[in-house]
């Protein structure tokens, strides 16, 4: 432990941020840094407790008291090795994780928790500013070649596993560039590309390849890659979005979320936009769903100078903090602002959407929405709803975002013609602790597997795949599980 009273002397402080009027002039990342005596006080603020649960609380096991302490005590070597034995990118969970340890924190049960997420995002930044982080090319190469379908947060940390244990890795991204969901469906205010672009940059240096513009199934065949390579990784994600099918559906202007975020990240990294723009420029914008997407939708939509964004949400409005429902240390469902929101944004619970107005051409002008009542189980979940009779109302609307989630990976090429068996779901049926598909030598892993998730659960996933794959191919595993390099840290 860096400072036995850390927690008592220091409260929990979040670096300052640009204000939302000027921020929402460009699409710059406008988180600020800590300062030096800030940092080292956040740091001091966790207690090294007897059981640390944020180690459960965190899908990777990042060990989080020992590079807190090391951060306490500036030896940023330290703390950066330790950070990156359990987590290959804390660059991108740094800035876009939910932070699920600090819900687990054990100081979270009576004070706010310690501030792991900003901690973490600058132990990396300090390190590449120090010139810590080195490509780490393997000594000895195993003669095994493996392809990687996807290059998203799983495909991209099971590739750099695969590869650290000496196999040739390829990586096969249907788009333009590395990346995936970090690269074409978070918004740059969130993650600028450079930060992604950076680390294929060491990952190429360390000897994976990356062959993008193949879309596997279509401009490559998947009997060619069952024929070439040793073991295939489907790590393609969940990308087929759920509709909202009702009356006024085909109108010009109601798009799926991730259309409209990847259609504006192509504009910012000057890459050429197919289709027609989807622009909100002097719109009223409705976005339906209230998670995280519809949050990105609202921050770009505001960017591009929309009239008025409205966020709808189906379900009521979570509580402000725990309930006795949500005791903890699990992950509470309470109420998010998030940055997006702070920007300016019209919030709304407990909303059905009736049908969507058209006018005379076939564009869109309003929805029409209706307000819901919900009885909830014994445990607190919402259960059932009921329309509130005379809630009905249209309110005006030219562009319509569906951010609902995502139902499944694409099925239709690769995974049709695979032929491999799945869940369901519609995902891709993979054995709970083998990630081994019905074809022996092909894996799954992240949200084509597990269904859509989390970006820290999606880096999980690949580690511990690239671990299954590799005893797979060499009868055992040089490559550390979550839960055996907890142990170390223990010991």
């Amino acid at each position: 432990m860096g400072k036995p009273t850390g927690f008592l002397e220091f409260t929990r402080e979040l670096p300052g941020k640009e204000s939302p009027a000027e921020r929402i002039k460009n699409y710059n990342e406008f988180q600020k840094r800590y300062d030096a005596p800030t940092l080292n006080h956040q740091a001091a603020r966790c207690m090294n407790c007897g059981v640390p649960f944020c180690h459960s609380g965190c899908p990777l096991g990042n060990v989080i008291p020992e590079f807190n302490d090391a951060v306490f005590r500036n030896d940023w070597q330290e703390a950066y090795e330790i950070l990156t034995s359990t987590n290959n990118f804390p660059e991108f969970t740094g800035r876009i994780c939910p932070a699920p340890c600090e819900s687990a924190c054990v100081l979270g049960i009576n004070q706010p928790p310690v501030t792991i997420e900003e901690i973490e995002k600058h132990i990396i930044e300090i390190a590449f500013d120090k010139g810590l982080v080195h490509a780490r090319t393997p000594r000895v190469r195993t003669g095994k070649k493996i392809a990687v379908v996807g290059s998203g947060p799983a495909g991209l940390a099971a590739a750099a596993q695969l590869n650290s244990a000496g196999h040739q890795v390829t990586v096969f991204e249907r788009d333009d560039a590395p990346g995936g969901l970090l690269r074409y469906g978070i918004p740059d205010f969130k993650l600028e590309k450079w930060v992604i672009d950076r680390r294929i940059s060491l990952l190429e240096e360390e000897g994976v390849i990356f062959q993008c513009n193949t879309n596997i199934g279509i401009d490559a065949s998947v009997n060619d890659l069952l024929r070439e390579f040793h073991a295939i990784v489907l790590a393609g994600g969940s990308t087929i979005p759920r509709d909202l099918t009702i009356p006024g559906r085909e109108l010009k202007g109601i798009h799926f979320a991730m259309d409209f975020l990847k259609q504006q990240n192509k504009r910012i990294s000057g890459r050429p936009v197919s289709g027609e723009d989807i622009l909100t420029t002097g719109k009223n914008v409705i976005v339906i769903g209230g998670g995280d997407t519809g949050s990105d939708c609202v921050g770009t939509s505001n960017r591009q100078g929309a009239i008025s964004v409205t966020q709808l949400e189906l379900l009521p409005k979570p509580p402000e903090g725990r309930t006795q429902f949500m005791p903890w240390p699990t992950y509470p469902m309470i109420l998010k602002t998030s940055s997006s929101h702070e920007e300016g944004a019209s919030r709304h619970w407990a909303i059905g959407t009736k049908a969507f107005i058209g006018d005379a051409k076939g564009n869109l002008k309003g929805i029409q929405l209706v307000d819901l009542e919900w009885t909830h189980t014994d445990d607190g979940r919402p259960a059932r709803f009921v329309e509130v009779a005379g809630s009905e109302r249209e309110i005006p609307c030219e562009r319509a975002f569906l951010a609902m989630g995502f139902l499944h990976p694409q099925h239709k090429g690769m995974l049709d013609n695979l032929g491999v068996e799945r869940d369901e779901r519609g995902n891709v049926k993979a054995a709970e602790k083998s990630y081994q598909t019905s074809i022996p030598k092909v894996f799954a892993a992240g949200d084509m597997r597990r269904g859509q998730s989390l970006v820290v659960w999606a880096i999980s996933e690949g580690r511990e795949c690239a671990r299954k794959v590799d005893e797979f191919l060499m009868g055992n595993s040089q490559l550390e599980s979550k839960d055996a390099s907890l142990q170390a840290m223990a010991i």
